[in-house]
């Protein structure tokens, strides 16, 4: 009976064991490449802020990348993959397509990545670490990148159409897209002052300028210079998110909230004006540039934690747009 009893409790030790070595395999890490590519961040920084430099734009376009990429399936570097012959991705999903840009910033990354360590360094890691250094050079917060995800194996058309909320969603809908990641009402409010940088397209906005109450009236009339009513017209004549501060990554946004410029009917819904359920957070971050900051750094790692791929699972892709 004592032999049995010691046969079961090691059997459940090495159960014990066996769940922690899976647990911890597939935990992220800030110190994941110290060793294997220690050049890392000084590479990819180096890329990033040629990129910008060329083209301010280029910040926001990387950071929009990283979102895209983790709302459909986790942050796994799927946005990436090209469709082939026997493949559909998600760049031609409606919220990508004609939309998301950058893949030739993340190209140039990535052959850096490989001069200095081949083989190493995922897709998915990349825009993570891509999305913080655009968001400093910008002059936003810094933060640790948690790193070790692997890249995918597929991608999901479908998924990208009904995981990425539209400009045209309501709060309840934002709220609702967010909490099924694991993301907070409060993390929707701080992760959309993301859009105190980069620019809209005029099909994004047109019917918010034309048709909705809840704006500033000159602000609208200035945009319908840039953005007129008929459909087919000016469709991709560009806007800034932030009418004040457009290439610096500040918390405006919410200042324009609270004055009723928010570009896109996504935006203003998070601010009403009469006590609505975000309310509160808005009119916060509007006035404490610093809460902002570090609210949204957090709210990064947090995002960045969804659903990676890590361990045995995915891959290393040499090429970030093919499988290897």
């Amino acid at each position: 009976m004592a032999s049995f009893c010691s046969f079961k409790s090691a059997i459940t030790l090495a159960i014990l064991v066996l769940v922690f070595i899976g647990s911890s395999s597939a935990q992220l890490s800030t110190d994941y490449y110290s060793k294997s590519c220690p050049n890392l961040f000084t590479t990819v920084k180096s890329v990033v802020r040629s990129a910008i430099q060329n083209e301010a734009r280029m910040g926001a376009s990387l950071l929009r990348l990283f979102f895209h990429d983790c709302f459909v399936n986790g942050c796994d570097g799927s946005i990436l993959l090209d469709d082939t012959s026997s493949f559909t991705g998600e760049k031609t999903a409606l919220p990508n397509r004609n939309s998301v840009r950058g893949f030739n910033v993340v190209d140039n990354i990535k052959s850096a990545m490989e001069k200095v360590c081949p083989n190493v360094v995922s897709c998915a890691d990349i825009l993570a670490v891509a999305s913080r250094d655009s968001v400093v050079i910008l002059g936003g917060p810094d933060w640790k990148v948690k790193l070790g995800r692997r890249d995918s194996r597929t991608a999901s058309l479908a998924a990208a159409n009904n995981s990425i909320p539209p400009p045209t969603s309501n709060l309840n809908t934002l709220i609702s897209s967010f909490n099924s990641l694991g993301l907070s009402t409060k993390d929707l409010v701080v992760l959309s002052g993301s859009h105190t940088i980069g620019q809209a397209r005029c099909t994004s906005f047109r019917a918010r300028i034309y048709n909705e109450t809840n704006l500033d009236t000159s602000f609208a009339q200035t945009r319908r210079g840039n953005c007129p009513r008929a459909a087919g017209t000016g469709d991709n004549n560009l806007a800034p998110l932030d009418v004040q501060t457009p290439a610096s990554f500040d918390n405006n946004y919410f200042k324009n909230l609270v004055s009723r410029r928010g570009l896109l009917h996504s935006d203003q819904q998070l601010f009403s004006g009469g006590g609505g359920r975000t309310d509160s957070i808005v009119r916060s971050y509007s006035s404490d540039s610093d809460t902002f900051r570090s609210d949204f750094a957090a709210a990064m790692i947090k995002m960045g934690d969804i659903k990676p791929l890590t361990g045995s699972n995915g891959e290393i892709r040499k090429n970030c747009r093919i499988l290897n």
